[in-house]
């Protein structure tokens, strides 16, 4: 009998969909001798960041964009993809530029936040971003994002607004308190 320590996976097979995404296909027994066949969505490229960046100690910024998903303007952490080549520190500083137009002089990965772990690979990286200065890249946007400081001991009203629903965005602010509070 298997361990829940153990990996329950028997056999495994990609099968590519489109350019947008691979499935996997998992043959799996479970520590109580049950199989099953599971499939999950495996992440492209090589990864995605979001970035906190904070002006100050007590303040986050968040920019609203267009969300085609919810249909309507969404306030949101700064995130994108990382290019072929760069670091996840180096791709934070890169979309902080086009999206926020600030650069920061202190980058630090403070975790990985996925976004349905029980059928999807895909995760991002979560930096924080400190000691800002204006700088503006352009960046894949169609249009300037506005960009919204907020306050961190206001989150309890960011997290009830219907323009804020984008969960790792929510997750990483929750980690963000949580760390400021620590420190």
């Amino acid at each position: 009998m298997k361990t829940m320590t153990s990996l329950p996976i028997i056999h495994s097979r990609q099968v590519i969909e489109n350019s947008h995404g691979t499935r996997e296909v998992l043959d799996l027994e479970f520590s109580n001798g049950e199989r099953r066949r599971y499939e999950r969505s495996v992440q492209q490229g090589h990864g995605a960041v979001m970035i906190a960046a904070m002006p100050d100690k007590d303040t986050v910024l968040l920019i609203r964009e267009y969300a085609a998903g919810t249909h309507r303007y969404e306030l949101c952490l700064p995130k994108g993809r990382i290019d072929l080549g760069e670091s996840v520190l180096e791709a934070a500083n890169r979309e902080l530029k086009e999206e926020a137009g600030f650069g920061a002089r202190s980058l630090r990965v403070l975790r990985s936040i996925t976004l349905a772990p029980t059928y999807m690979s895909h995760a991002i990286d979560l930096v924080l971003a400190e000691d800002l200065y204006p700088e503006r890249l352009p960046g894949d946007e169609p249009e300037e994002m506005e960009v919204v400081p907020w306050r961190l001991d206001r989150l309890h009203e960011l997290v009830l607004r219907e323009d804020c629903s984008e969960g790792r965005s929510l997750a990483a602010l929750l980690v963000l308190k949580e760390l400021m509070a620590a420190e």
